[in-house]
């Protein structure tokens, strides 16, 4: 029973694409997919953090390969499903992680920063995930798509905090886009899920945690933030066969921050 349950979580011979993917959480679940087997498509913009994150990766026997690309562009999503399909011969999985943010009051939210967020966080998500399915998945028939969403899109933001007005609703699209493609796709053997993470040390969230680092800390059950190995396991079970009965979920991982 133990080595079935463990043949469940294997991803040997199976290709994952990870953008936003040479740093951060991106890195973080590219080493965990890798070690459980998988070939790891990392594309992110810029090319010398990419070749830094695959040798990484390399050194750890982790098969790796960079797709510098900008996934913000409308452009982009096409020649690089097609460049990485040319690469590996197929595609299994494909983690949407690539993300901006822009602090300001509502009243005050620049329509370029605005932009800037739903370009990145919901239409580039999109045409990725969109051109992935119609060069791999549909033709085989079966996908793993998990989107990175946020407790951000999950819930109103704290008014003593510096404005987010255009990252919590872009998380919350992705939150429901992840349910509409669930719904549409489920039928031919695509899923699709996202995780909510809370809040982890990272570069995006490096004003936050300066400032407001304490209070967050107070409002988390479980006493601490995001850690170095905390995504690992979620996002290996949503996109393995362990997972294989589970669609158009959205799993908070933030210590308990989003129950209270």
């Amino acid at each position: 029973m133990a080595q079935r349950l463990a043949g469940l979580f294997d991803l040997t011979g199976r290709v994952a694409v990870i953008t936003g993917g040479s740093r951060g959480l991106g890195l973080q679940v590219a080493r965990g997919l890798g070690e459980y087997g998988a070939a790891i498509a990392l594309v992110a913009r810029d090319a010398q953090e990419l070749a830094a994150a695959t040798a990484e990766l390399a050194a750890e026997g982790i098969t790796a390969q960079g797709f510098p690309a900008d996934i913000a562009r409308a452009d982009a999503a096409e020649p690089l499903a097609a460049a990485i399909l040319a690469k590996f011969s197929r595609i299994d999985i494909l983690i949407n992680n690539a993300g901006t943010t822009w602090g300001a009051p509502a009243q005050d939210y620049p329509l370029a920063g605005w932009q800037k967020i739903m370009d990145l966080n919901v239409t580039g998500l999109f045409l990725l995930t969109q051109a992935v399915a119609r060069l791999a998945f549909l033709p085989q028939r079966k996908g793993a798509v998990l989107n990175i969403a946020s407790i951000e899109g999950l819930m109103g933001h704290h008014p003593d905090r510096i404005g987010t007005i255009g990252y919590n609703t872009a998380k919350g699209a992705v939150i429901n886009l992840t349910r509409a493609l669930a719904a549409e796709w489920g039928p031919k053997g695509i899923r699709v899920n996202a995780l909510a993470p809370g809040f982890f040390p990272s570069k995006m969230t490096r004003l936050t945690m300066e400032q407001h680092g304490a209070d967050l800390l107070a409002v988390t059950p479980l006493g601490k933030l995001g850690g170095a190995d905390d995504l690992m396991g979620p996002a290996l079970l949503l996109v393995s066969d362990a997972g294989g009965h589970i669609t158009g979920q959205v799993l908070a991982i933030d210590g308990g921050a989003s129950v209270i």
